[in-house]
This record gives structure tokens, C-alpha cells and sequence, in this order.
């Protein structure tokens, strides 16, 4: 059974930084892609960052490139999500999840865990 506990989102002002992190139970972390995705209640879950198993490619939603930086420590089994210069429309619940694939998916169908949330709030 894989297990994913997010961690660290808060309230926070715009203009200021975040990091979140996910912890992955579990031996095998180091072959999973992970993503990031978040949710407004009423809408859609959308893929944010996402980082492959291998290689550690990543790839980021064009709302949030050049701002958000995704990254894995596989000694410990953790991915994380440096938001900087945040906004208020970066309000959102933000899951992560894991994909036995080798390439980052935008869709959420295509990951298999999920964590439970965290809430990152943006006050303007």
C-alpha cells in the first residue's frame, strides 16, 4: 500500500514563498513520476509541476513556470514544491500523487496515489 502525506501549505501574502512537501511510504518511490495538482472547489483539478522517475525531468503548467520548482529526494522518498512569488490565484488545495509511468502526465486520470490536500492560501 503507497501512502502520500502532503505537508506545509498555509496562509500566506502574495509576493511570498512556500514550500510543500509529500512524503511517499513505501520501497519503491524511486520509480514513480511524481505530480503536483491543485483544486478550487467548483473546478477541475489541475496539473501544476510534475518530475520523472529517471531522469528527473520536469515539466510545469504555464501558470506557474518560472515561478514553482519541483524536486525529489529519493533517500527520502519525499518530492517537494518551491512556490515562489505566490498569488492569490494560486489559492488551492494542492495533492500530489504518484504514476508508475516514465513520463510526467498533465492528466490526473493517469496517476494511480493521491495524498490527502493541503491547503495553500494566498492573501492579496
Amino acid at each position: 500500500q503507497v501512502q502520500l502525506v502532503e505537508a506545509g501549505g498555509r496562509w500566506v501574502q502574495a509576493g511570498d514563498s512556500l514550500r510543500l512537501s509529500c512524503a511517499v511510504s513505501g520501497r519503491t518511490f524511486s520509480s514513480y513520476t511524481m505530480g503536483w495538482f491543485r483544486q478550487v472547489s467548483g473546478k477541475e483539478r489541475e496539473f501544476v509541476a510534475g518530475v520523472t522517475s529517471d531522469t528527473g525531468n520536469t515539466h510545469y503548467s504555464d501558470s506557474v513556470k518560472g515561478r514553482f520548482t519541483i524536486s525529489r529526494d529519493n533517500a527520502k522518498n519525499t518530492v517537494y514544491l518551491q512556490m515562489n512569488s505566490l498569488k492569490p490565484e494560486d489559492t488551492a488545495v494542492y495533492y500530489c500523487a504518484a504514476s508508475t509511468d516514465s513520463v510526467v502526465h498533465t492528466t490526473r486520470l493517469l496517476y494511480r496515489y493521491w495524498g490527502q490536500g493541503t491547503q495553500v492560501t494566498v492573501s492579496s
